[in-house]
């Protein structure tokens, strides 16, 4: 049993599943450039917090990702893509693109209206760029990693990403405090090459398809060539355009009981969605300061989200993605009766830290499996486009999702609240129960993942 644990452990000592660590941190890095610390800089300028608020909407670029993820899936970069592969060349466009623009926003003056308006302008192109970036790291991680790899490649990414907020965001206001925003920006570009060295140190993935998307893709090309009489270069990108765009919604949707996985996606974090969107009023109207909250919220509860990410690919290595994903889901649900616990306490330090170690521990868990089953869904012609799909559905609907726990929270006392929280897991657990006794076959990744080529 020891000897089966520390196997499971030795997976994060695998050279792929360790340079996710880097790739996380560059996909981590730009994200507060464009949000918080973006928004302390305008604040220290005196922007109005109106105006503040509008221009956040530059982030929109992550959530419209999957828009483009088909060109990133299928179209090559010029001269790059020869040298260095399909993904290696566009992550390296796209940090390339990041430097730039970072830069841009360093030597903007956002104090001026001309200044201000530049600042915008570089800030969505780091947007876009970062969000590009994402959606090749995610399809690079899905691809280089075998099925029960994927819970510590999640895991490390996440450690990666989350080091790298730390950078953008405190590392960035200490920088501007001893020098000024634009040495801070500055930084932040420079930073950026550990994701360059991420992508020229490792090996790109071969190109490879599957037998329903050469099957797909063959009967689309034979329809157009028989029904559409187009000249042969309209024709040619037709195909094209349906190969990319058409049949990675076609394959998933070929596949029996698509309509409940998509539905579990949706649902697995409804417990935690209604839930965190009141912790902060719930731990303010139980007493405690704001420092309190944030020494054991973004500190300890930091600390305790990586321990638990770590856990969580622990799980999938020794349990497998379906059965740790119900471990860890059961796990998040209990979590919430700890809230409730807590609401019956009151004021009491040490139970916060009980609280947010329960919260944060399980929640790590629970992504790490979550983002470990998505990469599982995708296949392997169609990584890039299918996990940018089921990633925009999980964001989309943990927001809306998200948006009845206030109204909820109006209705009733806190013990109430969260008691009805985890109730409100239960549907997405039975539905993930039943999944593995109809369909389990169906709700795996087909293909091992590609070999890589060697430089």
């Amino acid at each position: 049993m020891i000897r089966a644990w520390l196997d499971s452990i030795s997976v994060y000592r695998e050279r792929r599943v360790l340079s996710l660590l880097f790739f996380g941190f560059s996909s981590g890095l730009p994200l507060l450039l464009v949000y918080s610390t973006l928004s302390a800089w305008l604040t220290e300028v005196g922007v109005s917090k109106t105006a503040i608020g509008f221009i956040s909407l530059v982030g929109t670029a992550y959530a419209l990702k999957f828009l483009w993820s088909p060109l990133v899936d299928k179209l090559p970069v010029p001269v790059l893509t020869g040298l260095l592969g399909r993904r290696r060349s566009w992550m390296l466009v796209s940090q390339a693109v990041l430097i730039a623009s970072i830069y841009g926003m360093a030597r903007s003056d956002p104090a001026t209206a001309d200044g201000l308006w530049w600042m915008i302008f570089w800030a969505v192109v780091v947007a876009f760029a970062s969000a590009t970036q994402d959606i090749v790291i995610d399809a690079y991680r899905t691809e280089i990693l075998e099925d029960e790899k994927l819970g510590a490649g999640a895991a490390n990414l996440v450690f990666g990403y989350r080091i790298a907020m730390l950078s953008a965001g405190g590392g960035a206001l200490i920088v501007a405090d001893y020098a000024d925003w634009s040495w801070a920006y500055i930084a932040m570009a420079g930073l950026v090459l550990v994701g360059v060295g991420a992508v020229l140190l490792n090996p790109e993935p071969q190109v490879r398809t599957s037998p329903e998307s050469a099957t797909l893709e063959n009967k689309g090309t034979q329809f157009l060539m028989r029904n559409a009489h187009l000249p042969g270069p309209v024709l040619g990108l037709a195909a094209w355009i349906y190969a990319a765009v058409v049949c990675p919604f076609a394959e998933f949707m070929s596949r029996r009981g698509w309509v409940a996985v998509l539905l579990f996606v949706a649902l697995y974090k409804y417990g935690d969605a209604l839930l965190g969107v009141m912790a902060n009023p719930f731990y303010l109207e139980m007493g405690f300061s704001k420092a309190e909250i944030g020494a054991v919220s973004k500190g300890f509860g930091l600390a305790m989200t990586l321990v638990g990410a770590a856990l969580g690919g622990v799980a999938v290595a020794r349990y497998g993605i379906l059965r740790a994903l119900l471990v860890c889901g059961v796990l998040q649900a209990a979590s919430n009766l700890v809230f409730a616990v807590q609401a019956w306490v009151g004021y009491s330090l040490p139970m916060l830290m009980v609280t947010i170690a329960a919260e944060n521990l399980t929640g790590g868990m629970g992504t790490t499996a979550f983002v470990a089953y998505l990469s599982s869904l995708t296949n392997v012609a169609y990584t890039a486009t299918q996990y940018a799909l089921l990633s925009s559905l999980m964001a989309f609907a943990r927001t809306l999702l998200a948006s009845g726990g206030g109204w909820l929270a109006d209705q009733m006392d806190w013990i109430s609240f969260f008691l009805l929280t985890t109730l409100a897991a239960v549907p997405g657990l039975a539905l993930l129960i039943w999944m593995l006794r109809t369909f389990p076959a169906e709700t795996r990744r087909r293909l091992a993942p590609a070999a890589l080529e060697t430089d």
